[in-house]
């Protein structure tokens, strides 16, 4: 089983991580290691994923002969799994059924170069995470994996980020209001150097206080929580 990007010549054609999508994922920590199986009869792909996801924490091992699939799957549990739809000598179903059977609690992320609404039934019974057509961008691989994992709670946001986070969406509100800090702390009655100082992201607002915040800016508190995680 492959580990390691081997091929010079794929790491060199593989496009550079912009600054936009290293941002992305900025503030957002692993609550533990993460064990990631990435299965494809090309090899490039293997690697072209590998290079994408790379990070601390991250372990990532590759596998590009199906023969050597369901012995794999034996060998140690995955938190993620990203695999090809269709591999040489092995059928989606026989697949599924060795994940369900081998890897209960994978996640299981299809990829396709050749998309079928059978394919997406079929990924669909199988309860898959999502299902991404070939050719696909490396940051919208990076996109499904991030949701994949902050639903099974190994990836989370950072107190510093959702602070961040929380105080960006605040201010953005009141601005589309009209509203003024001064005239925010006047409808909340809370004082004005704290209110700069939550929306600075510099200091954590309790419960209440984001509960008379929201009923200043007119929005439920669900509604708030919602908008920073979106």
């Amino acid at each position: 089983m492959e580990s390691q990007v081997t091929d010079p010549n794929v790491v060199e054609s593989m496009p550079e991580t912009t600054e936009e999508e290293v941002q992305s994922t900025q503030g957002l920590y692993c609550t533990s290691d993460v064990n990631i199986l990435v299965i494809d009869d090309e090899p490039t792909i293997c690697q072209l994923i590998q290079h994408t996801l790379s990070q601390p924490h991250f372990n990532i091992d590759v596998i590009s002969q199906p023969k050597q699939l369901e012995a794999t799957l034996q060998a140690k549990p995955y938190h993620l799994i990203i695999m090809d739809y269709v591999l040489p000598g092995v059928s989606p179903q026989d697949v599924f059924e060795w994940l369900r059977r081998d890897q209960p609690e994978a996640s299981v992320i299809v990829i396709t170069g050749y998309p079928s609404m059978d394919s997406l039934v079929s990924c669909l019974r199988a309860r898959t995470f999502d299902y991404i057509t070939k050719p696909f961008q490396p940051n919208q691989m990076r996109a499904v994996v991030q949701r994949c994992l902050e639903s099974k709670g190994l990836l989370r946001l950072s107190e510093d980020a959702l602070r961040e986070s929380l105080g960006q969406y605040i201010r953005e509100r009141r601005k589309s209001l009209g509203l003024t800090l001064a005239q925010l702390a006047e409808r909340t009655k809370v004082s004005l150097g704290y209110l700069s100082q939550i929306e600075l992201g510099k200091n954590s607002a309790s419960i209440e206080t984001l509960y008379r915040i929201c009923l200043g800016l007119g929005i439920k508190m669900s509604e708030l929580f919602a908008k920073i995680r979106s």
